[in-house]
């Protein structure tokens, strides 16, 4: 049987061995320290009520955009994918899969899902078309195991902290079930997310609001709107919340008087807003989400920079979230510079920016969080969360604002399984670029071996109020 890959000790570690020698050392005293996880996109419900997981393909194909878009880009329709409530067959989609595994060589995706295999389900071959059914077999036993539910799980991967993503007017019963139950070590916190509340553009913003106004208990118009949105983030609070996350299209962010606020909401309700409307109060509830923050304490985190939903037959076909997302240029420093007037030395208020622009992380993050003591630099996301891209964005942000200034890993996920692989693959590329700064003698060896337990396990404390 050939080499797997996943199971070499030194993946991922620099390829000379003195500086390699130098990476294992470090990594040694981060491997074992547990997941804080403080975004993420894992159903609380799904951790609460332990139910097994379902079949290999809605497990670890159908749900993850990572994998459906490239298979999608080979040629494989979406309705052979699992999604839209497509008629093709769990074990159909898993064939697909293995038939285009070669496609995932060099990704990221490719590296977590080889992880996925050897290190949760005990796999030791790679994906063909030919073996496809065995290894649908092989995981589907595995996912009939008592003990591989989701919380024997949580706490076999070393889950210490796990954030999950959650509309306003949850009510938030599994985390608080959670909280409650003493068979259940860990936390999994709230975060509350309120773009289809604050984003006019979105098609049910106008329901979503009347509800919102609705759950406020009193008050009308967009002082009812303004007064339950607050009303909604204590709740959060109450239920464990320590951050509020907010997916726009650019970091634009706008002060505007009372009335000139009330008259764009209620343009908007009336369903007469403009593009220009839609942008601009936006941008002044991003300002707002800011004030709140200051107030209540949540941490707030702005991730921009995505045309959603790109291909319009596939998004009328199969919706959101189906791999279509694609990035685009944006630019921080002048879009973020009226909320940082305000609130940019706000005593505890903490602002993590994060972007899919690689060009903005040394340009604008790293200045300004070596500034502004509110602002922390979001690590590498979404299609930069990659093991060349993570070394890039290391290299980009440590030379201005040092290691104190940025987040700590964000696996932003939804696959649960791959949890433990992408935190292991952040430890190991810092892991690498600290051996090469050792090696280079620009830091001392013991520097960096108090450098890495900050970066894995202090960071991400200390910026999201762990």
């Amino acid at each position: 049987m050939a080499h797997s890959m996943a199971a070499h000790p030194d993946r991922l570690l620099p390829a000379d061995p003195g500086v390699r020698e130098i990476a294992r050392s470090l990594y040694s005293l981060v491997a074992g320290l547990p997941i804080i996880s403080p975004h993420g996109h894992v159903d609380a419900a799904v951790i609460e009520q332990n139910l097994p997981f379902p079949d290999p393909a809605a497990l670890l194909v159908t749900p993850d955009h990572y994998v459906t878009r490239l298979i999608h880009a080979g040629g494989v329709p979406m309705d052979q994918l699992g999604l839209g409530g497509s008629a093709a067959g769990s074990r159909q989609v898993w064939r697909n899969f293995c038939a285009a595994w070669p496609q995932f060589e060099g990704t990221a995706s490719g590296y977590w899902i080889r992880q996925e295999f050897e290190h949760v389900f005990g796999l030791h071959e790679e994906p063909t078309a030919e073996n496809a059914d065995r290894i649908y077999d092989a995981i589907s036993a595995k996912l009939a195991e008592p003990g591989f539910r989701p919380r024997q799980l949580f706490k076999e991967f070393n889950i210490e902290v796990l954030a999950t993503t959650d509309d306003p007017l949850d009510t938030l019963d599994s985390h608080a079930a959670l909280a409650k139950d003493p068979s259940f070590a860990s936390r999994v916190l709230p975060t509350f997310r309120p773009d289809q509340y604050l984003n006019i553009a979105h098609p049910a913003w106008q329901d979503n609001v009347e509800r919102l106004i609705a759950s406020g208990g009193g008050g009308s118009g967009y002082a009812g709107y303004i007064s339950a949105l607050e009303s909604r983030r204590r709740h959060f609070v109450e239920n464990g919340a320590v951050s509020a996350d907010h997916g726009v299209r650019t970091p634009a962010t706008l002060k505007l008087d009372r009335s000139d606020a009330e008259r764009l909401f209620e343009r908007a309700r009336a369903g007469n807003a403009t593009p220009e409307d839609r942008d601009a109060f936006e941008a002044h509830m991003i300002y707002e989400m800011a004030r709140m923050s200051v107030e209540d304490g949540l941490v707030m985190t702005i991730h921009p920079g995505s045309y959603r939903n790109h291909h319009g037959p596939t998004f009328e076909s199969f919706g959101a979230d189906t791999g279509h997302d694609i990035p685009f240029a944006i630019n921080y420093t002048e879009a973020i510079r009226p909320l940082l007037q305000d609130f940019g030395t706000a005593k505890d208020f903490h602002l993590v920016l994060f972007t899919l622009d690689e060009t903005v992380f040394s340009r604008e993050l790293a200045p300004l969080a070596g500034f502004y003591p509110s602002v922390y630099i979001g690590a590498p996301w979404w299609f930069l969360d990659a093991p060349d891209a993570m070394l890039r964005f290391r290299s980009a942000v440590t030379e201005t604002a040092g290691f104190s200034r940025s987040s700590g890993f964000i696996d932003d996920t939804r696959a649960f399984c791959s949890i433990p692989a992408r935190h292991d693959t952040s430890r190991r590329i810092e892991s690498a670029f600290l051996a090469r700064l050792v090696a280079e003698h620009r830091i001392s060896e013991e520097r960096a071996r108090e450098l890495i337990v900050d970066i894995v396990d202090g960071s991400p404390r200390r910026v999201f109020k762990l």
